[in-house]
């Protein structure tokens, strides 16, 4: 990552959601990096991935579409892997700051990212495809219309296509409420974060029988789910050594798709089909 993020972006002081009730980033890619991915549940989030898209995808060094890439690690780990990449992301500070990161990883391939500010509403003008797949990671959630997002995703993916997509889980956000004590926040289920100032809560947590139900509806098949960080938000007690860090990775790679614990995890990770036209 770049070494002195604050230097690239502006300090926005309003943090407010446009017209359409999306949440972009922009002022807040020093404090996404700091937040998520430079502290113990960012970490685990990346070895999860690295460790699931593997499995849960076929990957032949098809063109990826990395809708919403936000920093910009996605981009770089297919790039990285051989695959041509379309970043798009909608936030100019967060574009900025994974150019600038991508420029510096030696082991990135010249020319093997392609970048487009442009948010996910407009893809099918900026980058129809159809593309033979799709990453829309930790995207949905802040959106107003997450529903219309999956449907605009369907769109642009080719038949035989797969959409890697990973939502922010409502039902473990719920259940993580009742674990801190806010019972009532769980009970009257109020866990939509505002989308203001600089707080992180996601404003369309989804929950997994919406996936499904979406998915339906645009003709998506699920062809694999698994749970990421199913036990590690439950702790009472953070690991305290790299033994302990490395023995939660491995209790979550476990059961990362085990029934009933992936339900749980705070984002759940799906491979989407669009089937294949039969003649």
């Amino acid at each position: 990552m770049p070494s002195n993020p604050k230097s690239l972006h502006s300090q926005s002081s309003s943090y407010e959601l446009t017209p359409s009730g999306d949440r972009y980033f922009d002022g807040l890619a020093e404090k996404f990096s700091r937040s998520l991915y430079q502290a113990p549940r960012g970490e685990l989030r990346l070895a999860m991935l690295d460790y699931l898209l593997p499995e849960m995808l076929n990957l032949e060094g098809q063109c990826v579409l990395d809708v919403g890439g936000g920093l910009g690690q996605q981009a770089a780990w297919f790039a990285e892997r051989g695959h041509r990449v379309t970043m798009t992301e909608p936030s100019a500070d967060m574009l900025s700051y994974a150019k600038t990161w991508h420029r510096d990883v030696k082991t990135l391939p010249e020319e093997a990212i392609t970048y487009l500010q442009v948010p996910l509403q407009r893809l099918t003008e900026q980058a129809p495809g159809p593309w033979p797949l799709i990453t829309c990671h930790a995207v949905l959630e802040w959106l107003g219309d997450p529903q219309a997002a999956l449907a605009t995703l369907s769109d642009l993916l080719a038949p035989g296509g797969q959409l890697s997509l990973m939502v922010f889980n409502r039902d473990a956000l719920r259940f993580s409420n009742a674990v801190k004590g806010n019972l009532e926040k769980a009970l009257s289920d109020r866990l939509a974060g505002k989308g203001k100032r600089q707080r992180l809560t996601p404003i369309s947590p989804v929950s997994h029988a919406e996936v499904e139900q979406w998915s339906a509806d645009n003709g998506l098949v699920i062809d694999a789910v698994a749970g990421i960080r199913v036990f590690q938000d439950y702790l009472r007690h953070p690991p305290a050594t790299p033994a302990e860090t490395e023995t939660l990775l491995a209790l979550e790679k476990k059961y990362c798709r085990h029934d009933p614990h992936w339900r749980l995890g705070r984002y759940l990770l799906y491979t989407l089909i669009k089937p294949e036209i039969v003649e």
